[in-house]
């Protein structure tokens, strides 16, 4: 009875865009959850300073809305010599992905350095306003000069991880996981989250 309960439980993420659905959807291919993104008429306000803030908003409200669990993420980029930006605005910096790359680099065009580092924030909260756990998971790398690669979405062509060589969109999806931020994060929320799928049905 236990194992069918589990089977049944669902997980809303608390996003529309579908690269982000996409990565949770493989992340979490073997967690007994049915993964559901969120209605698209469903929005909330990013009204956080943080991406841990942000992260926490959004899987609240999710939450309470389809009276499922949510799992919500605040990711974005940070570059050093834009003081970190565009951090939390990082999906705001402009319309489109290709948009968000032009301006990055337009404003990077006379920068030597190049060092940057990409944030993930995950919290799972519950219809009952309760959050259930929050990780961070971080990624350090650089700005490339021009985007390379063709794989992921967002800024991943043009973020090279430390120590590889190779941008996020070079990378296959299994190498991206173990190496990308939401990867990292997801790692330490996996334990947690298993524990709680087993004690709190």
């Amino acid at each position: 009875m236990i194992k069918k309960k589990i089977a049944e439980k669902q997980l809303i993420i608390a996003s529309s865009n579908g690269g982000k659905v996409k990565e949770f959807r493989q992340l979490l291919q073997n967690f007994p959850v049915v993964v559901i993104s969120k209605p698209r008429e469903l929005q909330v306000d990013e009204t956080g300073k943080t991406f841990a803030e942000n992260a926490r908003l959004k899987a609240l409200a999710v939450a309470k809305a389809t009276g499922h669990w949510s799992l919500a993420d605040d990711s974005g980029l940070s570059v050093d010599a834009l003081a970190g930006a565009p951090g939390v605005l990082s999906s705001r910096y402009a319309d489109s992905d290709s948009g968000r790359i032009a301006r990055l680099l337009s404003e990077m065009a006379t920068s030597k350095d190049r060092r940057a580092h990409f944030s993930a924030a995950l919290c799972i909260a519950s219809p009952n306003n309760e959050v259930l756990l929050e990780v961070m998971g971080r990624c350090e790398g650089f700005i490339t000069n021009a985007p390379r690669g063709h794989g992921g979405f967002g800024y991943d062509p043009i973020f090279e991880v430390e120590s590889t060589g190779l941008t996020f969109a070079e990378m296959g999806h299994k190498k991206k996981q173990e190496l990308g931020h939401r990867g990292r994060a997801f790692a330490l929320l996996e334990p947690v989250l298993q524990s709680l799928l087993t004690f709190r049905q």
